[in-house]
Order: structure tokens, then sequence, then C-alpha cells
């Protein structure tokens, strides 16, 4: 299986207190309470784990988008993913750049997003995973000022552009309800083609599974509540559509984010890790206010419909604001402990769930780097061996993952002209 690591970047300095000070972590929150040298090492530390986790033998790396957010100052991916597009590719590394992504919904510039994933592609020798989630909704109907009603409409067009605007041979108008262009004739293009693998982040909507079994992309299920208690109702559903649309059972069609923390022992992760991972949910998903996630309009009516019937979907999401550390490890919000602890846990879900990509997080709120990098070296060493060869018993091949990191003596080294 592929065990990438996802990495939003908090601002980690948070002052003590925040949440009853504070109703939000997103949109609001006064930037007085910024340390500028403090923010800096924020981004600095971000780099530089996801660096290291490339040099400890990852398959990939993974970076999201928001803006105006305390959890997560990096309101463009593909800055950050152009940086490590070029030191991995400078050392030699052989891993994949996954943005999960720039998003579609709130976007004014799909052109612009085309531009940028077709550059990483280019500067990583075509070892890009295209992500295009909707976005959330605070970030495209507060920060962005789109339209709730708008938003999946938006979406759709802009995916169906960017993907024509890859794979044209020849300079094309474009005439849609959101965007008009005289003419489209993208430079650089994707060096894969028609296009990189399409990943599509989801929370497990009826819609959003059909749409992506359709045209056969990879679903993401972007979790903050574990395995635990949604894992059934998410991955049944999903597997239950996918035979309905007469699709095969391959694992490598999901991906699934984990928070992970590993030490020597149970006893020490919780001490080195607890508190942490308490700020982390406690001032992340937590802190975001509930009117964050639907402003009206945003959600279709189907989707609606779901989450009523299926409250079950939205797993702990009601008590991260208070979340303690025994609820985060009982319920697997974070999987926890020993490297044994950690992949055994890993691995049942895994199987149970038929899943080929594992995201895992490794660095959660006030995590400093140091501790972080311990995670990501502990998950290297310990458990990522139990895990990559899950699946090569049942021989599925990956038809979502770059081409280049599976075969990089061919594809990489034409397309650095090549050179190595």
């Amino acid at each position: 299986m592929k065990v990438c690591v996802f990495e939003q970047v908090p601002y980690r300095y948070l002052p003590a207190g925040f949440n009853e000070r504070h109703n939000s972590v997103v949109t609001t929150p006064y930037f007085d309470l910024v340390e500028p040298e403090r923010m800096q090492e924020s981004l600095q530390s971000g780099y530089a784990e996801l660096l290291h986790a490339s040099r400890a033998g990852f398959d990939g790396v993974c970076l999201t988008e928001h803006s105006q957010s305390v959890y997560d100052i990096s309101p463009n991916p593909n800055l950050m993913g152009a940086a490590l597009a070029y030191a991995t590719r400078a050392e030699g590394l052989d891993v994949v750049l996954t943005i999960l992504g720039r998003s579609l919904g709130k976007s004014r510039e799909p052109l612009k997003v085309a531009e940028e994933y077709a550059l990483l592609d280019c500067i990583t020798g075509g070892r890009l995973i295209a992500g295009f989630p909707v976005g959330l909704s605070y970030d495209a109907n507060q920060n962005g000022a789109i339209p709730g009603v708008e938003t999946r409409e938006r979406y759709q067009e802009h995916r169906e552009l960017i993907l024509k605007a890859w794979a044209e041979r020849d300079p094309f108008a474009w005439n849609g309800r959101f965007e008009k262009y005289g003419q489209v004739n993208l430079w650089p293009r994707p060096i894969q083609q028609p296009h990189p693998p399409i990943w599509i982040p989801g929370s497990g909507s009826p819609g959003t599974m059909m749409d992506i079994l359709r045209r056969d992309y990879a679903f993401v299920y972007l979790s903050w509540s574990g395995p635990k208690l949604v894992g059934h109702q998410i991955f049944d559903r999903y597997w239950e559509f996918a035979e309905k649309e007469g699709r095969d059972q391959n694992p490598y069609r999901l991906a699934f984010l984990q928070v992970v923390a590993v030490s020597e022992t149970d006893a020490r992760a919780e001490q080195e890790y607890g508190p942490h991972l308490e700020a982390h949910y406690r001032a992340g998903l937590g802190g975001i206010p509930p009117s964050g996630f639907a402003v009206p309009g945003y959600a279709e009516r189907a989707g609606i419909e779901h989450m009523i019937r299926n409250p079950g979907d939205l797993g702990m999401l009601a008590k991260m604001r208070d979340i303690t550390y025994k609820e985060i490890v009982d319920t697997q919000v974070a999987i926890v402990g020993s490297p044994a602890t950690v992949a055994d846990q890993i691995e049942q879900f895994v199987r149970e769930f038929r899943i080929g990509n594992l995201l895992v997080m490794l660095q959660n709120g006030s995590m400093p780097r140091e501790l972080t990098e311990k995670n990501i070296s502990l998950f290297a060493e310990e458990v990522l061996p139990r895990l990559r060869p899950i699946w090569d018993e049942e021989g599925w091949e990956h038809h979502w993952w770059p081409r280049a990191a599976e075969t990089p003596s061919t594809i990489a080294s034409a397309a650095a002209g090549g050179e190595a």
C-alpha cells in the first residue's frame, strides 16, 4: 500500500486559553495574537518536517489549502509544493507530491490553478497527484465571498475547464457560466497526459462518491473522527456504490487520513503527545463555528437529506471543542502509542475497509518540530514496513498513482531531457 505524510501548517503558538476568549480559529482571530518570529518558525518547521518525511522513505507528501485560518497558515499549497518539488527532485527522492488541493469551488482563477499544477508536475518529473476539493464552506463562502448556491456549480465548471486545458492540443475558447476565455492555451502542461492522477477529497456524501466513481477518480476521505466511529458507514457505502457502478474492489481507489502519534511505549506516547493532540482538536476543527461548515446553499439538497438521515457521519465533530485525550484515543480519532500498538490498529482497519492509500498526519497543533520529526522517524522505521505489503498478495494495479514514481529511470529521465 501507499503511505504518505499529510501536513497542515498550523500557527503553533496560540496563547493559553485561546478557546475561552475567541470563538473561531478561522476568518476572525485577531492577528495581534501572532509573534512574527514564531510565524516564520511555524512555516519553516512545516517545510522541514515534510522534507524529513521525504528522506525517511514515505511514498509521498500531501499539502492542503485554507485561507484566513490559524490551524493551517498555507493559503496556497502550491507555493510550499514548489519548494518541496525542487528539493526532493534535487536530492533524487522518489516521492509523490499530492496537493489536496486548490479549492475549485472558491477559485476565480481556474486557469491559474491549472498552470500551477502543470508547473509542479514538470518540476517533479511527473510525480504530481492533483487534488480537486470543493473547499470548506467558511473558506469558499465567507473568506472567498462565493455565494453558497454557486459553489458546487463553479466547482464542476472549473474542473471541466482545467482538464480540457491540460489535454487539448490546440487553443480553444471557453464560454461558461462563471468563466469566459477567448483563447485557452496553457504553458506549461503536465508531463502526465492527459492529466495527473485525480484525487477528490470528500466527507462521504452519496453524490460526491457517485461522481468520483463514474469518472474513475480516487476518493479521499479526510476523516477527523477516525475509522472506529465512521468507517463502516462511509466505506460500506462507497464499496456498495462501486459495485452498482461496475467498478472493481481495487483498494487503491481509496485514500484515508488518520492522525497518528508514535513513541517508544503507550505511556510515553500519552505523556509526549496528549496535550498537543487536545490543543490540535480544540483549536483546530473544534474551533470552527458550526455555521462555517455549511453556509446556506453550500450543500446540495441530497447531501442535506443524507446528513439528516445519517448524522453519525459527523463522528466526534460536535465534541471537538472540548475533547479529551481519553476520548481521542478511545474513539481512534487519533491512533497513539508504541509502534506495535499503532501498527496493529492501522493494519486492522486498513484491511477491514480496503484502504490502499493511507495519509498519516504526524504533526498536530502545537507539536514542536523535534517531536514531529521523532514521530515521523519512528513511524517510518517501525510502522511503515508492516503496512507496505498489505495488498501485495491481491496483485492490484494502482491506476491513481504517478507512473514516474513506479519507474523513475524511464519517465522522469525523459521528462528531464535525459538527465537524471
